[in-house]
């Protein structure tokens, strides 16, 4: 019975609740209270143009580079929306016991941080608010959806995702050059490293639980990972820029995501797995081989566009 099936999904779910419950506890024990206001720069902000009158935005006011602004623009916007993330999630865990409570946390340390991104980024004018309101527009106006099949799948996704979203705001504030830029990304990346935690200590159950569909759900998704941002407009020119500037590439990707991640999950040292387990687990083996291939091929690219200044890093 595959993990998309009702029954298969429902008998996961309520095996795992107890995990959930105890990893819950000891997310709540450690998750530090932090406000978006202070890390606002409130007394270097000025008025933009409309009612108040003030100085529209224009590009030579923003002191960032092309690809920090673009990290900072895909961050924001995937934060942006957390309403596609939270029916997924519920829809997917439900919104009862400890699987809703968690959802429901999940949700409201999430939504801090599109609040604390957007006015450090309005006070700075390092974006076109008039631009980043109307690409948030059509962001959000499409939705998201995971293409997951089930449980296994999502939690899978979800793991991996917020590791590689760590590293994402993590690296964008150590090249932004502002050490208020870097405070707030390292602050979010804190939470996202706990959230991180929490899905692969829970992922790690679910390997417990029923190997061989645990590995090749993560197999799946390790296969063909896409970051949650990657619908927004303009995505693959941004995407590149930011790899190129080394503030997340396929090595980030790769040996910052995907190795720690495989380590501490196991996947290499199961003793549990049948031949279907096996076959996924080399598909992983296979796909990490591809993309350290894939990621040198890019780094002589990169090179060769910094040095001619192609991408304003």
């Amino acid at each position: 019975m595959s993990d998309d099936s009702p029954l298969k999904s429902a008998g996961i779910l309520a095996s795992l609740e107890p995990v959930v419950a105890r990893l819950l506890d000891r997310h709540l024990a450690a998750a530090k209270p932090w406000f978006p206001h202070v890390y606002t720069p409130w007394t270097e902000a000025t008025d933009y143009d409309g009612p108040l009158d003030g100085e529209p935005w224009r590009a030579g006011q923003s002191v960032m580079s092309p690809a920090v602004q673009d990290s900072f623009t895909v961050s924001l916007l995937t934060e942006d929306n957390l309403p596609s993330y939270h029916f997924e999630i519920a829809t997917r865990f439900g919104r009862d016991g400890a699987w809703g409570t968690r959802v429901h946390r999940w949700t409201a340390e999430e939504d801090r941080h599109a609040h604390a991104l957007r006015s450090y980024l309005h006070a700075r004018r390092a974006l076109d608010p008039v631009v980043l309101e109307e690409q948030r527009m059509a962001h959000l106006s499409r939705g998201f959806d995971s293409g997951r099949p089930g449980v296994l799948h999502s939690l899978a996704y979800v793991t991996v995702q917020e590791m590689a979203t760590r590293e994402a705001h993590r690296n964008t504030g150590k090249a932004c050059g502002d050490p208020l830029g870097e405070q707030l990304t390292a602050r979010i990346a804190a939470d996202e490293n706990l959230h991180m935690l929490f899905y692969r200590d829970l992922y790690r159950a679910a390997l417990d639980l029923d190997p061989d569909p645990a590995v090749t759900a993560l197999a799946d998704v390790v296969c063909d990972f896409r970051m949650p941002g990657a619908t927004l407009p303009g995505f693959q020119e941004r995407s590149l820029r930011i790899a190129a500037a080394g503030i997340y590439n396929l090595d980030v990707h790769r040996e910052h995501v995907l190795l720690p991640l495989l380590r501490t999950l196991g996947v290499w040292d199961r003793t549990d797995l049948t031949a279907a387990g096996d076959q996924a687990r080399e598909r992983i083996g296979l796909h990490l081989e591809q993309v350290e291939r894939n990621a040198a091929r890019f780094r002589s690219v990169f090179a060769r566009m910094n040095a001619d200044g192609d991408i304003g890093v």
